[in-house]
């Protein structure tokens, strides 16, 4: 498959004007069955972001849930796919060619049962190590090369399988701290649009608690 890579020109969405977009997707299930789980904390990473930025999230496009910010000359576009996870490279796939992004600017936020709860980790491209969501999005763009960030869930413990694990909701001591990291979650994203991944990664890469 060829990759998706674009040029810097972008289309004009709105009559505000902009220098830069960027994408910013969540993967995780739609339905109130999946809601708290573990496998869609990408989903509360934007949920957290629309709050904090006033965005409505109301508009259905390429098979997401899409909403729009301007901030400080950029053009923010806040994405929850809804194909279910093991799918979501179709609507990131739509969205990217949609918009002409290059994929520098698309960040993919998603869960990581290989890092620590409480853990964050940004990286530039990679593998998906297992994650179903990443990897169909590796497949549909055709390149591993796009930022995302790694929200850690633990693994599960026991003889637990991951995959019914991260279907799950957080515990009730999880959900206790799970406030404080999806704002420093959003943070991280705000950093990395502003002042790119490296900054970003310094900052932020590691766990959000200390010991």
């Amino acid at each position: 498959m060829t990759p998706l890579f674009f040029s810097r020109k972008k289309k004009h969405l709105d009559e505000t004007s902009y220098t830069s977009i960027y994408l910013v997707v969540g993967l995780g299930n739609p339905g109130r069955e999946y809601r708290d789980s573990r496998h869609n904390v990408g989903f509360k990473v934007i949920d957290q972001l629309a709050d904090q930025l006033s965005v409505r999230m109301s508009r259905v496009q390429s098979k997401s849930i899409v909403g729009d910010h301007n901030i400080d000359g950029i053009k923010l576009v806040l994405v929850k796919p809804q194909t279910y996870m093991n799918l979501s490279g179709q609507a990131i796939a739509s969205l990217v060619r949609f918009y002409k992004i290059p994929l520098e600017c698309v960040l993919v936020v998603h869960d990581d049962i290989d890092l620590p709860f409480g853990t964050l980790r940004l990286r530039p491209g990679g593998g998906s190590a297992g994650q179903k969501g990443v990897q169909s999005i590796i497949e549909q763009l055709g390149t591993d090369q796009f930022p995302r960030l790694r929200v850690g869930v633990s693994r599960p413990p026991g003889q637990k399988q991951g995959a019914n694990y991260v279907l799950q909701d957080f515990s009730s001591a999880e959900r206790e701290e799970l406030a404080v990291i999806l704002k420093e979650a959003a943070e991280a994203v705000m950093v990395f649009i502003h002042n790119g991944i490296d900054q970003a990664m310094n900052q932020f890469n590691g766990p959000v608690f200390e010991d």
